[in-house]
């Protein structure tokens, strides 16, 4: 950031700040509109991308006016691309505010550009491709392993990279300035804009305390043991206050759910059999002479019609019998910093029903807070199921619900989606869904 930072100390020392217009947020001619308001937007992104709780004078967010609260928050929501194949442009947002717009061009026919969730991996101002002959890719910021990246290229009005998303150099460059590894890059066939979502799956970061919100003050008074360390019913002191600081705060988590595949019927089976002391063999899923066998014996103890055949009634003794529940039948997977941190399975309801790719986003908030808004992107359209249907399919246990609120940070993110992540997803990168 030191040389972005320098090319602008001389327009911070001539040029007055100024409010970003309707006009100035449109492209220029030229092709390029980022950051033409001046320092004034660099700096006020600057503290998007810091996620600086608190400001230069060290006052806390907490003890602002609300409405100076919501304005803090909202300069410290995440910045997100958007690009738009069918429509040959790119769009920065921070949260749902549209910062600037420019035209791309992407890759041609038989170098087609894919579609999906990607973040940036890897940014160089000045690299070559290892590709196609040593091509120069100015400002280059990585989205895939692969070779596909942002980069400064030639803009002939149509599809024409091998793959890449040129950008025009004036916005490359700015945008170089404004970016951080890790940051969500949506792209898409049609054109797209994030809005805010209001659901109560959504993680908050207020959801340890509501256990203790209910104790009344006459409970703690009688309980030794509480006086002191827990608060009493509507208490409004910030809990932050005695907590121990998250050293992870600037840091948002990657988060994904994915359906599993259907259990194995027969495995699962052939598993409480043996558990039970029934010599099925080998949790192999294939019903042969053993495991028709354990069946047989176990349904003449039980009363069952003795057939050694796995059938609806056998397998519902079985599970009773072994005590056993179906197993949820979605994970959810956690990154940081492009490294596994945690991982849960959750219940996604109708999973036969097409669920499409959808990219939530929590918005700012500062350590303490109890609540925080999210916005979300469909990734694929809402044309397979909106995000608002998707999200209410989702079942998430209370204890997870609770390790989500502990580890939640601003800029956070979570993928709902029945598309594999497997593929381009791995050392060095967030969780990629390619959805194309």
């Amino acid at each position: 950031m030191q040389i972005f930072n320098k090319r602008f100390e001389a327009e911070i020392a001539s040029q007055a700040v100024v409010p970003l217009t309707d006009h100035e947020m449109k492209p220029s001619r030229s092709g390029h509109g980022l950051l033409r308001a001046g320092a004034g937007l660099f700096a006020i992104v600057c503290l998007a991308v810091a996620s600086v709780p608190a400001d230069a004078a060290g006052t806390k967010t907490a003890s602002l006016p609300s409405a100076e609260k919501a304005t803090r928050e909202a300069e410290l929501a995440p910045l997100q691309m958007m690009v738009s194949l069918k429509a040959q442009k790119i769009d920065v947002y921070r949260g749902t505010e549209l910062l600037s717009s420019s035209p791309i061009s992407s890759g041609q026919n038989g170098h087609r550009t894919p579609t999906g969730v990607f973040s940036i991996l890897e940014k160089r101002r000045r690299h070559f491709s290892n590709i196609y002959n040593n091509a120069p890719m100015p400002y280059m910021q990585r989205l895939t392993w692969s070779g596909i990246a942002l980069h400064q290229g030639r803009l002939p009005g149509y599809p024409a990279s091998h793959g890449c998303i040129r950008m025009p150099k004036a916005f490359a460059m700015d945008l170089f300035g404004l970016t951080q590894r890790g940051m969500h890059v949506v792209v898409t066939q049609e054109q797209v804009a994030p809005r805010v979502i209001h659901h109560p799956i959504l993680p908050q970061p207020g959801g340890l305390t509501r256990e203790v919100a209910s104790l009344s003050a006459a409970t703690i008074a009688a309980d030794p043991a509480l006086r002191g360390t827990l608060l009493p019913e509507g208490a409004d002191t910030e809990l932050s206050a005695g907590a121990t600081p998250n050293p992870d705060f600037d840091l948002p988590l990657r988060m994904i759910v994915t359906p599993l595949k259907p259990e194995n019927k027969t495995q699962t089976l052939q598993r409480l059999l043996n558990q039970m002391g029934f010599n099925a063999g080998y949790v192999d899923g294939v019903a042969g002479k053993r495991t028709r066998a354990a069946i047989s014996l176990y349904q003449e103890g039980a009363d069952l019609p003795v057939t050694g055949q796995i059938t609806d009634s056998l397998v519902k003794s079985v599970y009773a019998a072994a005590g056993f529940e179906k197993p949820k039948n979605a994970m959810l997977r956690i990154r940081r910093k492009f490294k596994d941190l945690y991982e849960a399975e959750v219940t996604l309801r109708d999973p036969e029903t097409a669920i499409g790719t959808h990219v939530f986003t929590a918005l700012g908030f500062q350590e303490g807070d109890r609540s925080v808004e999210w916005m979300t992107v469909p990734a694929e359209g809402e044309t397979l199921a909106s995000a608002d249907e998707v999200l209410s399919r989702l079942d998430i246990d209370d204890t997870v619900s609770r390790d989500l609120a502990r580890m939640l940070t601003p800029g956070s993110s979570l993928i709902v989606t029945d598309r594999s992540f497997a593929r381009n997803t791995g050392l060095g990168t967030d969780f990629v869904v390619v959805t194309r």
